[in-house]
């Protein structure tokens, strides 16, 4: 039985609810578990044709959950390291789906969130959705979605976005190639309906073959190298004075000790 997770279906689709609502579908063990185990069994299901991942709730994934954090900090680097691998696994599952998947964002979209949509094929979202890449307020990096983010808005956009770890609207989200299309949040599951109604024109195997494409030509491949490397990355920084500061500034809220008293203008 699904616990994170809601799947509803229909006519040779499948929705996958995140179902966290109360802490705004964030990522811990559990739901990366159920999200891998599930887009699993749906890429093997005859039946199913294409995929919606979205979120129940005011907003469709807000990143990591507090509790995975608190219990991050205290982990050893080993435990921190099997932690993201398993993050880094599941968006290579969505990623690598034979069957095209669509992002379904509205309210907010953070950090993890974004590497969830990324790694789906197609990223739409209402417009009053806000997105960020936080990672670095927390002396962290966003390792393990960085090879979907990358392949999304490429690295000038990401050199900013990375970085500042701004807020950004669904205006700027669709200016860099992060989502492909903006709506009226009352207006999104008619506008994701119209899109599976042209998937449906398609060839089951062209579309897998098409995605094959994609990734075979466009661009380096992501490898186990690739997700061995990033989840390695992570689980270093937050073993770090900065990453272990940062986590702990989050959860008591209060501003980290490398923030000036006064920021600059």
């Amino acid at each position: 039985m699904l616990q994170t997770l809601e799947v509803a279906y229909g006519p040779q689709t499948a929705v996958i609810w995140l179902s966290r609502p109360e802490v705004r579908n964030a990522l811990d063990a559990r739901l990366i578990a159920e999200l891998t185990e599930t887009f699993m069994t749906l890429a093997d299901d005859s039946e199913i044709r294409a995929i919606v991942l979205a979120g129940h709730g005011k907003v469709f994934c807000a990143g990591a959950d507090l509790n995975a954090m608190r219990h991050s900090a205290q982990a050893s680097e080993a435990d921190n390291r099997a932690d993201a691998l398993a993050l880094a696994t599941l968006l290579h599952t969505i990623y690598t789906c034979p069957k095209p998947t669509i992002a379904r964002v509205h309210g907010a979209c953070m950090a993890g969130g974004l590497g969830l949509a990324t790694a789906c094929d197609i990223a739409i979202a209402s417009r009053d959705t806000r997105f960020a890449l936080t990672e670095t307020r927390l002396g962290l990096i966003p390792a393990m979605i960085s090879p979907y983010v990358l392949r999304a808005i490429g690295p000038r956009a990401a050199s900013r976005w990375f970085l500042t770890a701004e807020t950004f609207d669904a205006a700027e989200a669709w200016r860099i190639g992060l989502i492909h299309d903006i709506c009226e949040a009352e207006e999104l599951d008619a506008h994701i309906n119209a899109l599976l109604g042209k998937l449906m024109l398609a060839s089951p195997n062209a579309l897998k073959e098409s995605k094959r494409l994609i990734h075979d030509v466009s661009q380096p491949p992501i490898d186990d190298a690739i997700l061995e490397d990033t989840a390695t990355r992570l689980a270093a920084l937050r073993a770090t004075p900065d990453g272990r500061e940062g986590i702990a500034a989050f959860l008591e809220k209060r501003t980290p000790s490398w923030v000036p008293d006064q920021e600059p203008s």
